[in-house]
């Protein structure tokens, strides 16, 4: 059993007692093509099976009276079960042509057919059989209602047992497609977004309208309180924030029989799905709608929750790898800050401040991402920069500025050699980010797109965090000559898109700077 605290198990107290079982639902019809040119056939073969069940559902039957109407029929109908096909009807072969035409023009190897002939001579039952992909070949005097019946029930369960397999097929399909698009989300909150999509898509792989009125979250089991992570549907959250799942939320107490028995739990229009990763994380998965599972249905999801479970291991340790890397930069950004007298927070918010300039411009994501990991490190070629120099608390002279301005390529040497991502966009960021636009920055006086978008943002996003803050040789600049000073520059220092941006996200900017406030 899963050990919870008193506060955890108060939260399912009131609504423990209002678990109830779902109903089965109604069954839907066998459908039965009936494909003969006289009417007198219909109406006896509907007469013999009138109410015939097979596993409680009925059968519904579909008249067509030529070839041709049988074949839009079947267009109309890929999901029927049996078809009862003349052989000849508006000519000798009409009945032949529509099962080539169900077998290789719509490729439909699900229906069971049964030829059924008053002319034998026609087409002889050997002949038939050998050259055609048909089930039965009847004639009509011989079919009594009792031989029908017997007929129908055959067919119906050689029908059944193929849908079975090409679900279980499909459905395995799916889940081999699904978890290699969810191995590929690498964010723990979009992981388990698009395993929920999965999920619901696995449920209702052919219904659309059902997938539209579905939804879910996914919670993690976290000290005592049941945390959601993502949700889909209605379920998702505005903000896209974490929250605490309470009693108010009113299906608190099936979670936490999820969790007590270590195992999913089917209701009628709800599914509760359980898993623990190694590390013993526990995880559970809700989803609403009317879901109408078979017992194929749950192996599915049991066989794609197991996969998950292993999934969701990988997305942490990606998660730890990735928040270590991005310590391991701040510090190494807040080293020649700290060398140089200056707070380890002006490269967080060059971070930052780089990434939002960077969504604005255009950039996507995931790069705008490793922009931000990056930038903290535009500086890193000052820690070979003498004291003397680096902390000067006057003007430097001509000599001393070639010093100093030699710290964009060693900083760019020192991190060009690695071949990994973020680093690699360090290095560019550290031998561009003092490049100007007009062509008069250093180390190799590119001018305009010549320099490298990671260092025209980092420029912007460096020169206004550090105006804005006091160091050894200045004091703050006030926010309106901070703005002025990038009017003036815009086109000449700095690419003016850029500028532009950065004054239409100040609210955004402003934000990230009260955050990490110089202590």
């Amino acid at each position: 059993m899963t050990q919870t605290n008193d506060a955890f198990d108060d939260i399912f107290a009131d609504d423990e007692e209002q678990m109830d079982i779902p109903e089965d639902a109604k069954a839907l019809p066998w459908k039965v093509l009936i494909v003969d040119d006289e009417e007198d056939v219909h109406t006896v073969t509907k007469m013999a099976l009138k109410g015939f069940k097979f596993e409680g559902r009925p059968l519904e039957f579909y008249s067509a009276f030529t070839g041709y109407e049988a074949r839009k029929l079947l267009l109309n109908h890929d999901d029927a079960a049996i078809v009862l096909l003349d052989v000849v009807m508006e000519d000798d072969h009409a009945g032949l042509d529509t099962v080539k035409f169900i077998r290789e023009d719509i490729r439909n190897t699900n229906i069971r057919i049964v030829l059924r002939t008053g002319q034998p001579g026609q087409a002889p039952e050997t002949e038939v059989i050998t050259a055609y992909d048909i089930n039965d070949y009847k004639e009509k005097t011989e079919l009594t209602k009792r031989k029908l019946f017997t007929l129908i029930y055959s067919l119906l369960r050689s029908y059944r047992d193929i849908m079975v397999i090409e679900k279980n097929k499909k459905g395995l399909e799916q889940i081999i497609s699904a978890t290699a698009d969810v191995f590929q989300l690498q964010s723990m909150r979009k992981f388990a977004t698009g395993v929920l999509q999965q999920m619901l898509n696995l449920l209702h792989a052919s219904d659309a309208a059902l997938l539209r009125k579905s939804g879910g979250f996914a919670a993690m089991h976290k000290e005592g309180d049941l945390v959601v992570l993502a949700g889909v549907g209605d379920y998702v959250a505005e903000g896209d924030v974490e929250r605490k799942l309470t009693k108010e939320d009113g299906i608190t107490a099936h979670i936490k029989l999820a969790l007590d028995l270590k195992n999913n739990i089917y209701l009628d229009n709800e599914v509760f799905c359980y898993f623990q990763t190694n590390s013993g994380q526990e995880h559970v998965f809700y989803m609403h709608g009317k879901h109408n599972l078979t017992e194929l249905d749950k192996s599915l999801l049991e066989i794609f929750t197991k996969n998950v479970a292993i999934a969701f291991q990988n997305v942490e340790l990606h998660a730890e790898i990735e928040e270590t890397q991005r310590e391991i930069v701040y510090i190494l950004g807040e080293a020649v800050e700290t060398r140089s007298k200056e707070t380890g927070n002006h490269v967080k918010r060059v971070a930052e401040i780089s990434k939002i300039i960077a969504l604005e411009w255009g950039m996507n994501a995931e790069e705008a991402e490793i922009l931000c990991l990056a930038s903290p490190l535009h500086d890193l070629g000052k820690i070979g920069i003498p004291d003397a120099i680096l902390n000067k608390p006057a003007r430097l002279d001509d000599a001393e500025m070639t010093v100093m301005r030699s710290h964009a390529e060693l900083g760019q040497h020192m991190l060009e050699k690695s071949q990994r991502r973020i680093l690699q966009a360090g290095a560019v960021i550290a031998g561009e980010h003092h490049e100007r636009w007009d062509g008069n920055g250093y180390p190799n006086g590119k001018a305009g797109e010549d320099i490298h978008i990671y260092g025209r943002i980092t420029a912007v996003a460096d020169v206004y965090d550090a105006l804005g803050s006091e160091r050894c040789y200045k004091k703050a600049w006030p926010q309106d000559k901070v703005i002025e000073y990038f009017q003036n520059e815009r086109g000449r220092q700095f690419d003016p898109t850029l500028v532009d941006i950065l004054l239409e996200t100040m609210p955004q900017i402003a934000d990230i700077q009260n955050r990490y406030r110089d202590v």
